[in-house]
């Protein structure tokens, strides 16, 4: 058997970046997909010699999918033991006076470039004994969250879809996985959280929450691809939240209510 496969999307920075390292320490091949070449070439230069391949890949393209996933197979000798279906942006603020573009921007990445994916790999993972789709979602796919509804709509989207694939495609031996981190300490929490100056670092130390390191999601997305959990939670706030929308659904529902974003 050959060195096992993973491919990656949003693998310039974050927790693209970080599952790269982890997995091709420990002896896998790695394919590398982000629309940032600079970035790509960076999280190339950080694993071992010969380990990496990049592919730019800009997820909401289809045609692009079919490319890169052929340049990939092309170096890892027709396997893809793992697809990593992470490639995803931010976006927050009041939505009815949101950019509309905006809005179908975070929709197009982080929904339809799933879809690209989960679609365009499919047969390679089919061919791949034993291979797993694993995507990431978010804990704003637990319950939705006020001042980033496109996000958390998104991220329930990709949920779905997992746990749709998870049934559809066992029967050709393809296992779907989700990692559902929290608040993760990647370039995302420096973004500016809507409707205030703040970036979402602040707002989210000032709320008294954790952040977690970008490497324990790293360690989750292997338990995850080695485990039996569909849903896979990263981070005290989402642990809590998973069962908060399991047994408390009404306490969410109004804080949701109270934290709701101020308009701008």
């Amino acid at each position: 058997m050959g060195d096992r496969a993973i491919f990656i999307t949003g693998g310039a920075s974050g927790i693209g970046q970080a599952v790269a390292q982890l997995f091709a320490a420990r002896g896998w091949r790695v394919g590398l997909a982000d629309v940032n070449a600079a970035g790509l070439a960076t999280t190339q230069a950080m694993l071992p010699e010969g380990m990496a391949t990049t592919h730019l890949l800009d997820v909401r393209d289809r045609d692009q999918w079919v490319a890169a996933l052929a340049d990939f197979a092309e170096a890892s000798g027709g396997r893809l033991d793992v697809l990593f279906n992470n490639a995803g942006i931010g976006t927050s603020g009041p939505f009815a006076s949101a950019d509309p573009a905006e809005l179908e921007r975070c929709i197009a990445v982080n929904f339809t470039g799933v879809v690209h994916g989960a679609h365009t790999a499919f047969p390679l993972l089919s061919a791949t004994p034993g291979s797993v789709m694993l995507i990431t979602s978010s804990a704003a796919g637990i319950y939705g969250t006020a001042g980033a509804a496109i996000y958390a709509a998104t991220k329930f989207a990709v949920r779905g879809l997992a746990e749709s694939l998870d049934g559809e495609w066992a029967p050709a031996g393809v296992q779907v996985r989700t990692l559902m981190p929290a608040f993760i300490d990647t370039p995302l929490l420096d973004q500016p959280s809507g409707g205030s100056n703040q970036v979402i670092r602040e707002r989210v130390q000032r709320a008294g929450l954790e952040i977690s390191p970008v490497g324990d999601v790293a360690e989750a997305a292997w338990q995850a691809v080695h485990g039996h959990v569909l849903h896979t939670r990263v981070g005290k706030t989402a642990r809590k939240l998973w069962f908060a929308a399991r047994w408390m659904p009404g306490a969410l529902r109004k804080r949701a209510q109270r934290s709701r974003p101020e308009r701008r």
